[in-house]
Parts: C-alpha cells; sequence; structure tokens
C-alpha cells in the first residue's frame, strides 16, 4: 500500500514538473529571488537582516506563489476536478502538489545563499527553521491557489501576502502603533528573522525554541485551514 501511495505522489510530481517545463510565468518568477540575492552579492552589504531578506523571498515567491500558480492552473485547465475525484487521498494529492515547489524553493534558497554570500549559521538549527518556513508558505500557497479560479487571480489575491509575509521587516520602520508592530513580530517571516539572527550570535537551541514553537503553530494551523479548504473544493 505504501509503495503504491509513492507512486501515484510521484505519478503527481512528474505531471507537474512536465507543466513546469512549458511554464514561462514561474520560471520567471523563481528568478526574482536569485536578482536580488545577486544584487546583494555584488554590494557587499553588511546587514543582517538585508542579507536574510532574499532567503524570505525565496519563501514567499517560489514557496507560496509558484504553488498558488500551479493549483490555481490546474483549475483553470479543469484538470483539478480529475485529481480531485480520483482514489488519491487528500495527503498523497496535497504533498504531491507541494513536492515540486518544495524542491523549486530549496534550490532557489541554496541559490540565493550562495549569490548573496550569506554565511548560514548553526546548518542543523537553521535547516530545521526552513523546514517550517517551508510547510508554512506551501500551505498558504495552495490555499492562494485554491481559492484562485486562474493563474493571474492568484497575483492579485497573492500581493498582500508578498506584502504582509515578505516586505513586513521593511515596513517596520513607518508603523508607529504597537499593537500593530506586535502583531508583525508573530508572522513567520519576522519569527525566521529572529531565530537566524539568534544563531548568528552563538545562541543554541534554548533561545529559539519559543520563535520555533511559533513557527510549528503557523505551520499546523496552515495544514489544517489548507485540508479544510480542500475538503470544501471535493465536495464542491
Amino acid at each position: 500500500m505504501m509503495i503504491f501511495s509513492l507512486k501515484r505522489v510521484n505519478a503527481i510530481f512528474v505531471k507537474d514538473w512536465k507543466d513546469l517545463q512549458r511554464n514561462s510565468y514561474v520560471l520567471f518568477t523563481l528568478a526574482l529571488p536569485l536578482v536580488f540575492a545577486a544584487w546583494l552579492g555584488r554590494i557587499g552589504e553588511d546587514n543582517a537582516l538585508l542579507a536574510t531578506y532574499p532567503i524570505n523571498l525565496s519563501l514567499v515567491i517560489a514557496g507560496a506563489f509558484i504553488q498558488a500558480a500551479m493549483v490555481a492552473e490546474e483549475k483553470e485547465k479543469n484538470t483539478l476536478r480529475g485529481l480531485l475525484l480520483s482514489p488519491a487521498s487528500t495527503v498523497e494529492i496535497l504533498i504531491g502538489k507541494s513536492a515540486l515547489s518544495a524542491v523549486m524553493t530549496i534550490i532557489v534558497i541554496i541559490g540565493s545563499i550562495f549569490l548573496s554570500d550569506y554565511k548560514t549559521p548553526s546548518l542543523p538549527l537553521f535547516s530545521f527553521s526552513i523546514l517550517l518556513g517551508l510547510m508554512i508558505y506551501l500551505a498558504i500557497g495552495t490555499i492562494l491557489g485554491l481559492l484562485s479560479r486562474t493563474v493571474m487571480e492568484t497575483s492579485i489575491i497573492g500581493m498582500p501576502v508578498l506584502l504582509i509575509f515578505g516586505m513586513s521587516s521593511m515596513l517596520k520602520s513607518m508603523i508607529e502603533n504597537d499593537m500593530l508592530l506586535r502583531m508583525i513580530s508573530y508572522l513567520p517571516n519576522e519569527q525566521l528573522n529572529t531565530i537566524w539572527s539568534h544563531l548568528s550570535n552563538g545562541a543554541g537551541l534554548r533561545v529559539i525554541l519559543e520563535n520555533m514553537m511559533i513557527l510549528l503553530v503557523w505551520a499546523i494551523v496552515s495544514f489544517f485551514i489548507t485540508v479544510l479548504i480542500y475538503k470544501k473544493r471535493r465536495i464542491d
């Protein structure tokens, strides 16, 4: 049963890979974090927050936006209906539809780190924080894709996601409301920035444990919301 399930997941992955090769919009979008990282590496900016920005941008664009576009494309072509009604389980479909986006996101993150010359602190903890962030943004991307009717619509409804989850760190200097600043501090990108900052200063798991737990809560809640919306779309 496990081998059969893996075959179904792999079939979804292979189909998405073939679709990706024909999608110039997705390929162009994937290049944006790499261009920004290359620019940072060229100017040699020594700002810790700015240095991690390409990584957060990779998670938002490659994780959320690309995932949303790929799910919305399935809906636009009316191929998602067949997938929803297939024998594949909810978990199999969600993993299969997220696998390619996850692989592409990891590749873009590695490329961004290399191009920006970012020194990754404490690789195991850094990698685990990336994994949690990836789960969150893939879930958000799936939600956006399920709520969108077309690929172009994901760009419209996804713009607030880019501003909130991708650029909030840059916008904090313009915000004076303490309550709003506190709410922003709980966003995934802010938690990731805090974790990476502590790790860069030599901190261990004990210092960043609370931040990791907040990310874990984000991941669990995002996953359950994704499953609920998916099941509703399946019934519809």
